[in-house]
């Protein structure tokens, strides 16, 4: 098993990372049942798919498992499903000292969290995700949210979970599109400050998608202990340090607004576009070479991601675009920051990005 610890004073908490770590839950979970069982919050696909290992290993351990199942999908992620799940949560009489128990992808744990920081003014919750994205982003750090009618996760909170349990063995029952979008999130961590990391996902991408064992269980523990670093530096992105994550999510929560927050453009595929398109429109400012650019352009679109507006399904006018940017929880006093690129894992924030010449390069850079 790795063990990587997020080191945030009283509220550090570790990620464990082992293949088959779900069959053996009953034993790392125990010392988070209180009164003997857990509540697990899921959605009906991974109830199917990863719920019977993980039952049959608490109940193993004499835990007693709760189930709150909802429905799969970017659209649960609603004040309607979070009053749903409240109402379940407080009808099962869970205290501020349990543990609720996300299972599944970013969408479940971005809920459970959420719910968990504002049920009874905070209780506990463990964060065990079943996809790649979730997994190597999503489940560490403490960003919790819902969607609104706005935007993507423009209400929610920085809350900690009290542990991450990683399982790479859940990922065999993903469609490979679903890999490919978590994939996107790995290949960031290369992207942002770390050229060598790059070099083994280009070299290396096709194996992980692949189901190679080993190379998912390194990608794994690799972006998570990237990501830790950071979140341990700038949990609430106030120096800075932090906000680098969000490399390609500007461009790609825009993306994402066009088609709906729908599965036309899942989330790690607007992300992946929306890398591409922060590594060209940083060429077309001068400040990263174009073959750099390219290269990451070409990575995306060898494993089969989406790399511009096209692949991405997008319909909307650059001045359309910049419009849903205008939605960005990172707006401050008028100004949207940008994260941009000197070149391959040479990421920086820009606060100085002229909207009306960003929706002038998506005109371009569709044509």
């Amino acid at each position: 098993m790795a063990l990587v610890r997020v080191a945030l004073g009283a509220r550090s908490y570790d990620i464990l990372i082992e293949q088959g770590a779900l069959d053996r839950a009953g034993t790392i979970l125990a010392p988070y049942a209180r009164k003997g069982r857990l509540v697990v919050v899921t959605d009906a696909n991974v109830a199917k798919a990863q719920l019977p290992r993980l039952d049959a290993s608490l109940r193993a351990a004499d835990i007693a498992v709760e189930p709150i199942i909802l429905p799969p999908g970017e659209q649960t992620k609603s004040w309607r499903h979070l009053e749903q799940l409240l109402d379940a949560l407080l009808a099962l009489e869970i205290e501020r000292g349990d543990h609720i128990v996300a299972l599944g992808g970013g969408v479940i744990g971005d809920l459970v969290g959420f719910a968990a920081s504002i049920l009874k003014r905070g209780c506990h919750f463990i964060q065990v995700p079943t996809t790649l994205l979730a997994q190597v982003d999503s489940s560490v750090g403490g960003k919790t949210a819902i969607n609104a009618k706005a935007g993507k996760n423009l209400i929610g909170s920085f809350y900690q979970p009290a542990l991450v349990l990683i399982d790479p063995s859940t990922l065999d029952s993903l469609p490979l599109r679903e890999t490919r979008a978590g994939y996107a999130e790995v290949v960031k961590y290369g992207l942002i400050d770390d050229p060598a990391f790059f070099a083994w996902c280009d070299a290396n991408a096709a194996a992980l998608l692949a189901g190679d064992p080993d190379a998912r269980t390194y990608a794994i523990e690799r972006s998570v202990q990237a990501k830790a670093a950071i979140v341990a530096d700038d949990e609430r992105e106030t120096s800075g340090r932090r906000a680098l994550l969000n490399l390609g999510h500007t461009f790609g929560h825009a993306l994402e607004a066009d088609t709906g927050f729908s599965d036309t453009l899942l989330h790690g595929e607007g992300v992946a576009a929306g890398m591409a398109l922060a590594f060209r429109y940083s060429a077309r400012l001068g400040l990263c070479p174009a073959d750099e650019a390219d290269r990451v352009t070409a990575h995306l679109q060898a494993v089969g991601l989406p790399h511009d507006l096209a692949s991405a399904h997008v319909q909307a006018d650059g001045a359309e675009l910049v419009g849903h940017m205008l939605h960005d929880k990172k707006m401050a006093a008028g100004t949207l920051p940008f994260l941009l690129a000197r070149g391959i894992g040479q990421t920086f924030l820009s606060k100085d990005v002229v909207l009306d010449d960003v929706a002038t390069f998506l005109d371009t850079d569709r044509a």
